[in-house]
């Protein structure tokens, strides 16, 4: 190549540069979040999802899109991070749906309902079944755009002081039982009461309350209720697979570059399978040290889920009349879950069956 021709390259190669550059730097702004959660510190899972979708926006930035977490309390109560992701005060919280059923009962359907989806078949309906787009049609109403962001697979019961045998046995219960599940239960006697996950050992230990659900064994190990309360029942059906949701105010998450979007949706997809392979992990352990110790595990009668089921179905028809956002999303989910369970019947649940009864043989 002749001098004169390699110049002129060059010349045009730095050109194109100086043009690109800015161009890429624009498109990587530095960006500074701050995240609530609506969980403690000490449980390391569920809260430590934050932390993990916050690690990895970071990473996938270099990081020029940083997230900060503030655990519930930090901020603002637990229970109130919906609304300050709402109204700006955060960008960004880590929470679960069902917790703002007082808001509007919708809110609960996208994150758990009595006798809903377990986990993989949640994950199927809001990925593949239209359950995001439906979801995110109505946390738009609230200024939110929300993000399936963790799933702890189907929960426990909760731990009662006294055994629960008969339908009877739970009228006048005062259980801690969030969302829309206590309206449920509230319908077979119980009195529900909500109360956020670092408040629950406290009232289960003074007698304020004489039941409490909140996760599985490795969670309710950690937050000691084996030391107050000796029966631990199964399954928390109102819980089949509870989706986690990171929610970002809706301006915040419009303003932000397509590619930190694209980022920060995928960092959520990789916490939401992160979160329920962990729990999957920890849990038996953590089950086999609270039977050791003396926690007497009890199912649910078939006596007790029969009438729970009926009395969900009812509250459904209740809601469903009056609001239309409500019947359109759980007539979405009901029709989901009656396919799931066509196939399931065939394959997952015919297998498991076999493979839990060759367990059990040895």
């Amino acid at each position: 190549m002749k001098r004169r021709d390699f110049l002129k390259v060059s010349a045009t190669g730095a050109a194109v540069a100086a043009v690109a550059s800015p161009a890429i730097a624009q498109s990587s702004p530095e960006v500074k979040w701050r995240l609530t959660s609506s969980f403690p510190k000490s449980l390391d899972t569920i809260y430590g999802g934050a932390e993990y979708l916050a690690k990895q926006v970071a990473e996938m930035t270099d990081n020029k899109f940083q997230i900060q977490v503030f655990a519930a309390g930090e901020v603002v109560p637990g229970l109130q991070a919906l609304d300050a992701t709402s109204n700006g005060t955060v960008e960004m919280c880590h929470t679960v749906s069902y917790y703002y059923v007082g808001k509007d009962p919708t809110f609960a359907v996208f994150a758990a309902v009595p006798f809903g989806l377990n986990a993989r078949q949640q994950n199927s309906w809001l990925y593949q079944g239209g359950g995001n787009e439906l979801a995110n049609e109505f946390y738009k109403k609230h200024n939110v755009v929300g993000f399936p962001c963790g799933n702890t697979g189907t929960q426990m019961g909760g731990w009662f002081r006294k055994e629960i045998k008969t339908v009877a046995d739970m009228s006048g219960l005062k259980m801690r039982i969030g969302g829309i599940a206590g309206q449920v239960l509230q319908k077979v006697g119980v009195v529900p009461q909500q109360i956020a996950g670092g408040d629950i050992y406290p009232a289960l230990e003074k007698g304020t309350i004489d039941a409490a659900e909140w996760v599985g064994p490795y969670d309710d190990e950690k937050l000691g209720f084996q030391k107050v309360a000796k029966y631990y029942y199964y399954p928390g059906f109102w819980e089949g697979g509870p989706t986690v949701h990171a929610f970002t105010n809706l301006e915040k998450f419009n303003a932000l570059p397509k590619n930190y979007q694209a980022i920060l949706a995928n960092a959520a997809v990789h916490t939401n399978t992160w979160m329920n392979a962990r729990y999957d992990m920890l849990n038996p352990t953590a089950l086999k040290r609270l039977v050791a110790s003396g926690t007497q595990l009890r199912p649910f009668s078939n006596e007790i889920l029969d009438a729970c089921l009926k009395s969900t179905n009812e509250l459904w028809g209740e809601i469903s009349a009056k609001n239309a956002d409500f019947k359109k999303a759980i007539d979405a989910m009901q029709a989901y879950r009656s396919d799931q369970y066509l196939w399931w019947q065939v394959a997952e649940y015919t297998y498991d069956s076999f493979m839990i009864r060759s367990r059990t043989r040895g």
